[in-house]
């Protein structure tokens, strides 16, 4: 068949590039723009063969071989096909089981089926050899597609290079149309458009401890221990906690004797982050019941809209915190509306999102990627950075509602 395929190596494409672009292989200090790459690799592909695409094979790994946000996007797009292997960690680092074999598989299956008549393979790994002598064999053309390597010599092996019957190298310009470095050091790519919202966050100076240690309410359990613990069976007096108690510190006690929450005590002072800097709010003021009670967006989404949203977020959100933020907040507020003036019992929290909102605007972020692997648990940073794009997509709806007729 007159046609191409083009086989990727994903680990060995976007770790070449984040070594060429940010001096070191880790995927982490790059941003893929994978529609862009996707559209170059098969634009190059089908200059260099002359064929027309047939399909694009895209091998990676991810833990226990779910597919991650990236993945999702990918396979839905036209003319690609996403192989997963899995991700394990060793001794600190990540490496992937099964991609080379899964890649041997295929290229043999397709050249022994005479799917194509080229086959352009993007990988530098010598496991492959077997696997393109075995398509040479079946009359195939094997295109061998490298990334420039940052010392200037060979990333790839070189029993590869000598066995293809072509060989390109993908130059620092190719890739900085779809690839560019986080950490930017004038090499590649434009910098990104600053945003003081999250830089006012990140820059803010830390909550410095309350001149006065407050006493932390103490639990039945705890008296318990107290006083199994002390040798003449009087209760010890349990140390006063310092500095201004966090929200999770104050949601984790319990009422005597029950498994429900202990009203938060009127005297403290929660501290709350926010592009604005640090607010201070009582911790004994609760939620107004017209806040608590408002609906989530799970509860105003239809089946119909549910599957828009997941189409949206495969193929157009690209996982930025802040961008994520501002998704969510779009939708909960185009459904939701402004009856009984949402928007303005909204505006009296800040920087406070409604609990029960909060929750489902981290569970939705969570597809994203944007989990620490350390413990299942959102970065800080991205944390702030989810929270302020939710409140400035509110700022803009609120100042459009508000705005004079006729601007």
């Amino acid at each position: 068949m007159d046609r191409c395929i083009v086989l990727v190596d994903a680990g060995y494409l976007l770790g070449a590039a984040a070594s060429l672009l940010a001096g070191e292989p880790s995927r982490s200090r790059i941003t893929v723009d994978h529609a862009a790459l996707i559209q170059g690799l098969r634009e190059r592909a089908e200059s260099d063969t002359e064929r027309p695409l047939l399909r694009i094979y895209w091998f990676d790994g991810a833990p226990d071989r779910v597919p991650q946000p990236e993945h999702r996007r990918l396979r839905v797009m036209p003319r690609v096909t996403v192989r997963l292997g899995a991700l394990t960690r060793s001794d600190g680092r990540w490496a992937q089981k099964g991609v080379d074999a899964a890649m041997h598989a295929e290229l043999t299956e397709l050249a022994r089926n005479r799917a194509c008549s080229d086959v352009v393979l993007v990988t530098g790994d010598g496991d492959l050899l077997p696997g393109m002598m075995a398509a040479k064999e079946h009359g195939v053309a094997v295109h061998l597609w490298a990334v420039q390597a940052a010392d200037g010599d060979y990333n790839q092996s070189e029993d590869l290079v000598a066995e293809a019957d072509e060989r390109r190298v993908l130059d620092r310009t190719w890739i900085t149309k779809a690839v560019r470095a986080k950490d930017l050091g004038g090499v590649c790519a434009p910098p990104p458009v600053p945003r003081p919202e999250i830089a006012a966050i990140l820059s803010a100076p830390l909550p410095e401890s309350a001149p006065a240690a407050r006493e932390r309410p103490v639990e039945e359990g705890e008296h318990a221990a107290a006083e199994a613990g002390s040798p003449n069976g009087t209760q010890e007096r349990v140390p006063a906690a310092k500095g201004v108690p966090t929200p999770k510190d104050l949601a984790s006690l319990k009422a005597p004797g029950t498994a429900v929450p202990a009203p938060q005590p009127a005297s403290a002072t929660l501290r709350w982050s926010s592009d604005k800097g640090w607010v201070d709010r009582p911790g004994g003021a609760a939620e107004s019941p017209d806040v608590a009670s408002m609906p989530t967006l799970a509860q105003l989404t239809t089946a119909e809209q549910r599957w828009a949203d997941r189409e949206e977020d495969i193929t157009t959100v690209g996982g930025d915190p802040f961008e994520v933020g501002q998704v969510f907040a779009r939708r909960w507020m185009g459904r939701l509306g402004d009856q009984g003036g949402n928007l303005q019992k909204l505006s009296g929290m800040y920087p406070r999102v409604p609990h029960r909102i909060d929750g489902e605007l981290l569970r939705y972020a969570a597809r994203f990627g944007l989990l620490a692997h350390k413990d299942d648990q959102i970065d800080e940073h991205d944390r702030y950075a989810i929270r302020a794009g939710f409140w400035r997509e509110i700022d803009v709806r609120t100042a459009a509602e508000h705005a004079p007729a006729g601007e």
